[in-house]
């Protein structure tokens, strides 16, 4: 993920909502609204607990399943003796995981690009079946 290609796609798209038509346009915010994300509540997330919960603010289910068995499997090293082992588990995965605190904005505004795309398809899909009648 590179932010000046994020940075491009998020300004293509703002090009594409000030073109639509007030109605629209008052569409697409009241959809964006519901379905944006905070970069702020992403990284909380990551960094207050590491079970994978900010992949499940993005409704990344599987990859916020993966974390949270990890550190599952660390604590029940941890608590049947293996200490050293369930440590290392929980700080491995939270190493790997580091990565998405650090860039917490970059993914999150990509993501939000994404919603907005999406909603900018839908309402472009709407608009030409309307044109149809």
């Amino acid at each position: 993920m590179n932010q000046d290609a994020v940075n491009e796609h998020e300004e293509q798209l703002r090009v594409q909502i000030s073109s639509l038509t007030a109605e629209n346009r008052k569409t697409f915010y009241a959809q964006a609204k519901r379905q944006i994300k905070d970069p702020d509540t992403y990284a909380a997330l990551n960094w207050f607990f590491i079970t994978g919960i900010h992949h499940f603010y993005l409704g990344k289910w599987v990859h916020g399943i993966i974390d949270l068995f990890l550190f599952i499997v660390g604590l029940v090293f941890i608590f049947t003796g293996y200490i050293e082992l369930g440590f290392a588990v929980i700080i491995i995965t939270s190493i790997v995981e580091s990565w998405a605190l650090f860039r917490s904005q970059i993914i999150i505004q990509d993501w939000n690009n994404q919603v907005y795309s999406d909603i900018l398809n839908s309402i472009g899909a709407r608009r030409s079946d309307n044109t149809k009648d």
